[in-house]
């Protein structure tokens, strides 16, 4: 029996949770230092095989230098018509969202990071298609900025699964999507 691949949300956000300031920027993230094993990201890049974005994303990754490759398949759903360059591993999505992820999810492979922006993470998640969130949470507050969901009226149940303190402040918050369970106090 094949498991099916899960799409994950993993993510940094300010301590009032926003993924970036109103512009883009992420100088309260990319200026601080990080602590050795970045947060469990190598490990958890490793798990996964396929990442998903929105134009906004990926316009800005693309600003940044970000690098991309054939071996690195990224999914970036736009509206727009994709740039006249498209670097190598870099497809643009146009289709329903509910009916890529079940393409993708039925492909064998390994999970699917979900990388953002808020918008494609909040249509994500109101077609009940993401699985988990790792969220880790900068100890900074920003004020104003780009939502880890854009708002919209929804009620979504999570389970923690984890919570892991770092040494820096930060805390990273693992929860599975859609258990009804209510939980009783420790």
């Amino acid at each position: 029996m094949t498991q099916t691949r899960k799409i994950i949300v993993n993510l940094a956000t300010s301590a009032d949770g926003y993924i970036a300031r109103a512009d883009g920027n992420l100088d309260w993230l990319t200026k601080r230092p990080a602590p050795k094993g970045f947060y469990g990201m190598p490990q958890f890049m490793r798990s996964v095989d396929a990442k998903l974005l929105g134009r906004k994303t990926f316009d800005l990754s693309v600003e940044l230098g970000a690098h991309f490759s054939a071996d690195d398949r990224h999914f970036v759903f736009s509206r727009r018509p994709p740039p006249e360059s498209v670097p190598p591993g870099v497809e643009f999505v146009s289709q329903s969202i509910s009916a890529f992820a079940k393409t993708l999810r039925d492909q064998p492979g390994k999970n699917i990071w979900m990388m953002g922006g808020g918008e494609i993470i909040a249509s994500f998640l109101d077609e009940d298609l993401i699985d988990e969130f790792i969220i880790t949470v900068v100890p900074t507050f920003i004020g104003e900025g780009i939502p880890l969901i854009a708002p919209r009226s929804r009620n979504v149940p999570l389970k923690l699964r984890s919570a892991k303190p770092f040494p820096d402040g930060v805390v990273q918050l693992h929860y599975d999507i859609g258990i009804n369970e209510v939980l009783s106090p420790p």
